[in-house]
């Protein structure tokens, strides 16, 4: 209830400083809600529980979230992904309804996490769409698991921490985090836990990823690097040096929007994504 009611207030404010005339890209939409799954469940993977659920039929597509996030803000581009695709979303290891173990956070481990589910599924090879840590997971993928991603999609995603503003000094990332405490009590298995939480993917945050021009050059999966004009966590040269790095990447910078651009323009993302699930490479 706590979770629902600020998530009421903070749509409610999103709403009145639109109106106001604040541009999008400094406003928080409220969480979407999922549509309901074909199935889901929790699989075993790694030694915890990985929270999931699929969506539609075709060809499969995963939907990574940011950190201290959870599937649910995939929301607004579920439904539409899932008229033409199998859609599946998760709950990183420790975030939303996934548990997890003593094991430190990772980009490396919650790669292995992916691959975890998809051998669950039984899906041999998918698409990746991700968000901030999402993507960064995802180019873990690229360069450990390129035989199970059939392209990638990698939405403000950092090569390494001196990549990243400080984040502090945003209004957005700054509700953001009060949002994402109020979700882990509502959704966790260990809803009390949610500092300590916050205190382990911020030191993940500052120490990793550490990708070179040469990691990130030997990816061969299709890649599109991703954006906001106004992101408030990610800094624009190191977006750019990524598509510089990764062969034939694709750059592309979403306008009017911040690093939660799936919840300001949701349709401008999922028709972003559906332009790069149709592109044809030669």
């Amino acid at each position: 209830m706590r979770a629902f009611l600020l998530g009421l207030l903070l749509g409610l404010f999103a709403t009145a400083a639109q109106a106001q005339g604040v541009p999008r890209w400094m406003t928080l939409p409220p969480t979407p809600t999922l549509p309901t799954p074909v199935s889901s469940g929790h699989a075993p993977v790694n030694g915890v529980k990985i929270w999931y659920a699929t969506f539609g039929s075709g060809p499969p597509i995963i939907l990574l979230h940011g950190g201290l996030a959870n599937a649910n803000y995939w929301g607004h581009q579920v439904p539409v992904l899932a008229k033409t695709h199998r859609v599946i979303v998760m709950d990183s290891r420790g975030h939303g309804r996934s548990t997890r173990d003593s094991q430190p956070y990772g980009y490396s481990l919650m790669a292995s996490d992916v691959i975890g589910l998809m051998d669950y599924l039984q899906v041999p090879k998918a698409a990746v769409v991700g968000w901030s840590d999402g993507a960064i997971i995802g180019l873990s993928l690229a360069m450990s698991h390129p035989a199970r991603l059939d392209r990638l999609f990698a939405f403000a995603a950092n090569s390494d921490p001196s990549g990243v503003k400080d984040v502090d000094k945003s209004p957005v990332f700054t509700a953001f985090i009060a949002r994402a405490e109020k979700e882990y009590e509502a959704l966790s298995a260990t809803p009390t836990e949610y500092k300590k939480f916050l205190a382990e993917i911020s030191n993940m945050w500052a120490t990793q990823p550490n990708w070179t021009a040469r990691d990130l050059g030997a990816i061969k999966v299709r890649t599109w690097i991703v954006d906001a004009d106004h992101d408030e966590a990610i800094k624009r040269e190191n977006t750019e040096f990524m598509a510089g790095a990764i062969p034939d990447a694709g750059l592309l910078l979403q306008p009017e929007v911040s690093h939660f651009s799936m919840l300001q323009a949701p349709g401008q993302f999922a028709d972003d994504i559906l332009r790069f699930l149709e592109r044809k490479w030669d």
